[in-house]
């Protein structure tokens, strides 16, 4: 059976998935005021970093339409829809939408879509347990099945260079986020398991934070000896490298992943930013 796997743009692609034709990339639109970004192959991050540092107010996402989802439902005989947490952007509903659209309209067919209740790491690891699966022709719903225990043993954790997003958003009030700055405090956060976010830890200094993260992790993780560690960098290549290793001190991961952040999830962690889901 064929199969095709469509991630929203705030999936991190590695390399190997930009060039494989399973993956699929359906772009968001980032608006900064007025100017707007179409989260596909032209983002250019450098600029996109700059314009938020210098935007006043904080940048917006709009979702992709459900026609951008349906136009690729008669190119495969399974379609698997990955999309950013239902909590933090329309993407999921877009998708729902769009499957009962098509279903209405050309009778059944096997789409599912699969809310991450994460994002970034957390999408592209689900995405390639999803095609490590369809490549040993499974059947779609023992995929589906098993993607959703997956997804309920997968965890997310994520630290920030910068707070002004958080600040810029509402999350934090200027006075908490001007002292925290000023006390070089970072912050480890999570996924509360249903895509909202949550502060699990913090210290004084990145690497002391880094250490804090891996230390949840450890925690947490299932199986890591059978799992892959997804780490997702915005602009800091260096940091995600000292981020693995720390883990691995800690954990005994089979793999380790390391990609770019795409424009959305660029927005979400903020130059210098670390997602991490496993």
């Amino acid at each position: 059976m064929s199969y095709l796997i469509l991630c929203d743009s705030c999936t991190d692609f590695t390399e190997s998935m930009e060039h494989d034709s399973h993956f699929i990339r359906i772009p968001l639109t980032l608006h900064i005021g007025d100017y707007d970004i179409i989260d596909d192959e032209t983002f250019d991050q450098k600029d996109f970093l700059k314009r938020v540092a210098e935007y006043p107010e904080c940048p917006k996402s709009s979702c992709p339409s459900p026609e951008k989802y349906i136009e690729y439902f008669e190119k495969a005989d399974d379609i698997y829809i990955v999309t950013l947490s239902s909590h933090l952007s329309g993407s999921y509903n877009s998708a729902e939408i769009a499957r009962t659209m098509y279903i209405e309209e050309h009778g059944e067919k096997n789409i599912h879509v699969f809310d991450s209740k994460s994002a970034s790491a957390g999408q592209s690891l689900i995405a390639l347990e999803i095609d490590k699966r369809a490549k040993k022709n499974m059947p779609f719903k023992q995929i589906v099945s098993e993607i959703h225990a997956f997804l309920d043993s997968m965890g997310t954790k994520f630290v920030l260079e910068t707070l002004e997003i958080l600040r810029k958003n509402g999350r934090l009030s200027n006075i908490t986020a001007a002292l925290v700055n000023v006390l070089n405090i970072k912050l480890v956060m999570s996924s509360d398991g249903n895509g909202q976010i949550e502060k699990i830890s913090q210290a004084r200094g990145m690497k002391k934070t880094i250490q804090k993260m891996a230390e949840a992790i450890k925690e947490d993780a299932v199986d890591p000896a059978n799992r892959t560690l997804y780490i997702s960098h915005c602009n800091n290549p260096e940091r995600a490298e000292f981020v693995k290793q720390t883990i691995l001190e800690l954990l005994p991961f089979r793999e380790v992943i390391i990609a770019k952040t795409g424009g959305v999830s660029s927005l979400y962690a903020a130059d210098g930013g670390i997602v991490v889901c496993y």
